[in-house]
């Protein structure tokens, strides 16, 4: 299958924006990264189907996050499904002054059909040592 860079690029800048919004806290731009289809489990295992539920969720959770603000979101293996699917795995590293903690979330996206990238399935898990 022939990848197109662009679309790595592209599905990098949607990590990069994951990164942003979670770092403001920002549950609207971290909700504009969703195709309205989606389909999200938290890391505690709360299992969110469809934009409303992940939104209602988002709204209510992210503004209110216990931690400073400081974390950190790499894209460390993208394989892509089909042209227009990609399995994303990241590895997210919460700092903190109590130490640190981390996350391993798989994004599933999908290419739409303007060429954008949607987070369209995502299971985040909680690294525990």
């Amino acid at each position: 299958m022939n990848i197109d860079t662009a679309d790595i690029k592209a599905i990098e800048a949607i990590v990069a924006t994951a990164e942003r919004t979670q770092r403001a806290k920002d549950a609207e731009g971290f909700l504009a990264l969703f195709h309205p289809d989606a389909l999200w489990t938290t890391a505690h295992g709360k299992v969110l189907i469809g934009f409303d539920a992940i939104a209602e969720f988002t709204r209510t959770v992210l503004p209110a996050a216990n931690w400073d603000g400081d974390v950190t979101y790499e894209a460390i293996h993208i394989e892509f499904l089909r042209p227009d699917v990609a399995a994303v795995k990241i590895r997210q590293i919460y700092h903190a002054t109590e130490g640190d903690s981390e996350g391993s979330p798989l994004y599933v996206m999908t290419k739409q059909a303007d060429g954008t990238w949607l987070l369209h399935a995502g299971q985040n898990t909680e690294v525990r040592v």
